[in-house]
């Protein structure tokens, strides 16, 4: 007779890893990738990333408008 077979996740993880280690090691960057874009987005809006220095065209806010407070210029460093 044969060993029992174990069961649980991390068998189940190192048989996947001895059989196909490409791709569980693909899906394994895959899954660091699609959290640090993740976690980049987030940081990119929460610290207001669309506010260029520089943009292909002109952008015209009225006085009373609060997106006009954040307005880059010239002497902003």
């Amino acid at each position: 007779m044969s060993a029992p077979a174990a069961r649980g996740t991390t068998s189940l993880l190192k048989r996947a890893w001895n059989e196909i280690p490409d791709i569980v090691g693909g899906s394994a960057l895959a899954l660091a990738g699609i959290v640090m874009a993740g976690i980049g987005l987030t940081n990119y809006y929460a610290k207001d990333g669309d506010n260029r220095r520089y943009k292909m065209g002109y952008v015209v806010f009225r006085h009373d408008d609060p997106r006009a407070e954040k307005v880059r210029n010239d002497e902003d460093n």
